[in-house]
C-alpha cells in the first residue's frame, strides 16, 4: 500500500521503471484538499470541463459538460457544485455516480494563458438540492466533495480560440432551443419530455 493521496502501487511501479518517483512526490506537494482563491477563479469561469465516472463494475466513462461561464460553482472550502441539463436522457454519468461515487473532472483552458486543473473526490446527485431553484435550466444538481486537487502541466495543450458559447447552453431569460437530432425519425417518437427547470 502507499500513503500517498495521489499514487496507488500502479503508478508507483512505472514512476520507478521511468525514474520519475522523486518528481512525482515533488509534484504532489503541489496538490490541496480545499480550494484556492485562483481555483475558484478558473473554475467558475470555465465555460467547460470532462467529467470522469465509472459504473459500479468499475468500467469507466468520460463525458463532456458545458454551459455558460459560471456554471460550476465552489461551494465550500472543498466542495463544487454544477448543475445537470437536458440532454440525452441515457443519465451515463450520473446514473455512475448513483452506483460508484467516485469521479475525476478536468478543467482545462485552451485559450489564453493554458491551464488544467483536476479535481479527483466523491459525487452526489440530487433533485431537491437548494441551488436547484436558483440554477437556470438545471434538472438535478451534482456537488463533488474534492478527495484531492492539483494542478497539471499544460504542455500539450493546443492554443485554440473560443469563439461562442453554445447556443443550447441554458441562460436567464431565454429557453434553449431543442437540438435537431430530437426530430430525427430514429429519435422523435421516443424523446422524453424537457423537464421543468429554474428559468431565472
Amino acid at each position: 500500500m502507499t500513503d500517498s493521496i495521489m499514487f496507488h502501487e500502479g503508478n508507483r511501479r512505472l514512476q520507478d521503471q521511468f525514474d520519475s518517483r522523486r518528481i512525482s512526490d515533488r509534484l504532489e506537494q503541489f496538490a490541496r484538499k480545499e480550494f484556492t482563491p485562483d481555483d475558484r477563479a478558473f473554475i467558475e469561469s470555465a465555460p467547460y470541463f470532462f467529467l470522469a465516472t465509472a459504473d459500479a463494475g468499475g468500467r469507466p466513462d468520460c463525458s463532456f459538460k458545458g454551459g455558460m461561464p459560471g456554471f460550476v460553482a465552489v461551494t465550500g472550502p472543498s466542495e463544487l457544485a454544477f448543475p445537470d441539463y437536458d440532454g440525452n436522457g441515457m443519465f451515463k454519468s450520473l446514473g455512475n455516480i448513483l452506483v460508484n461515487a467516485d469521479v475525476g473532472l478536468l478543467f482545462i483552458a485552451m485559450h489564453g494563458k493554458p491551464q488544467r486543473l483536476r479535481v479527483n473526490g466523491t459525487a452526489t446527485v440530487s433533485r431537491q438540492d437548494p441551488l436547484l431553484a436558483r440554477t437556470v435550466g438545471a434538472q438535478l444538481i451534482v456537488r463533488v466533495t474534492a478527495r484531492v486537487i492539483f494542478p497539471n502541466c499544460p504542455r500539450y495543450i493546443p492554443d485554440m480560440q473560443l469563439i461562442d458559447p453554445s447556443i443550447y447552453a441554458p441562460g436567464s431569460g431565454r429557453d434553449p432551443p431543442e437540438p435537431a437530432w430530437k426530430g430525427f425519425d430514429s429519435f422523435k417518437d421516443c424523446v422524453h419530455p424537457r423537464q421543468p427547470t429554474f428559468k431565472g
